[in-house]
Formats: C-alpha cells, structure tokens, sequence
C-alpha cells in the first residue's frame, strides 16, 4: 500500500537527546502529502491518581530496529508518503518529550489512521520501558512504551 523500499521511513530513532519537533515535522514533509499527522507523548505530573516528579525511559539494544520493524508495518499498510519516529531515554522532568512520531499521506484521514497506528504499535512492540518517580519517593517499572 505505501512505499515498501523503505524511503518513506525519513527518521527513526531511539536517543538520549532532547526530541524537536521541528525536526520531526521536517523529515515528514512531502510534496505529495496532503495530510500530516504529529503526535507528541510528554511526561506528565501524575498516573493513575498519583503525583509523577520524573521518568527514566531505558531501551532494549534492539529497540530501535524494533522500531524501524514497525515503521515499515505501518508503511506496508497505509499510504504513507513519509515517516518519522523517535523516541528518548535516559532521565526526563515534567513536561519533557519523550516520543514524537509523524506520518504524511495524501489525504488527512489516512495520515490520522497512519499516525494512530504508529504510537500504538510503538507502545505495545517496542522494547523501551519507564520508571516512574512519585511525589512519595516511591518507583514503579511500566512495561512497554
């Protein structure tokens, strides 16, 4: 359905640096692409009822071929024109990026259905793990992100 020779994949990427949006945007543009689709996961203060002071996200070696496996997923099932994912590690405050994944199609609606796609099967198939710090002192290992 979309470009299965990889090209469409323009960013992915498992780091320990700040994440831009400028450059997710950027990867992502397209002259064929009528629609494009950003999502932008950031720490927030609190889960579940409880107050979060930090994340430390720690990835499996393989987690950013995992990635470019569900990248090229996603590109295989939708019309993708162009890709972008990447995701951070290491330490994180309240309000840091932690993921941004973008996706431009042709038409908005199968950039939304693209980019949808992508966070979710992200979160459920690639190694990289959270543990979060509450406002208590106490930690908690979330499994995939």
């Amino acid at each position: 359905m979309g470009d299965l020779d990889g090209s469409a994949q323009r960013l992915v990427a498992v780091r320990p640096d700040e994440l831009s949006l400028d450059e997710v945007f950027r990867a992502v543009g397209d002259p064929a692409a009528g629609g494009t689709a950003l999502f932008v996961g950031t720490v927030r203060d609190h889960d579940n009822g409880a107050g979060v002071t930090a994340l430390g996200y720690t990835a499996h070696p393989t987690a950013e071929a995992e990635l470019r496996r569900v990248a090229d997923k996603i590109v295989a099932n939708h019309p993708v024109r162009a890709l972008a994912a990447v995701h951070r590690v290491g330490d994180l405050r309240v309000g840091d990026i932690a993921v941004i994944v973008a996706v431009s199609c042709p038409h908005r609606a199968e950039a939304f259905a693209a980019c949808r796609a992508l966070i979710d099967d992200l979160k459920r198939e690639v190694p990289i793990w959270k543990r979060q710090t509450f406002t208590d002192g106490t930690e908690e290992w979330v499994g995939a992100c």
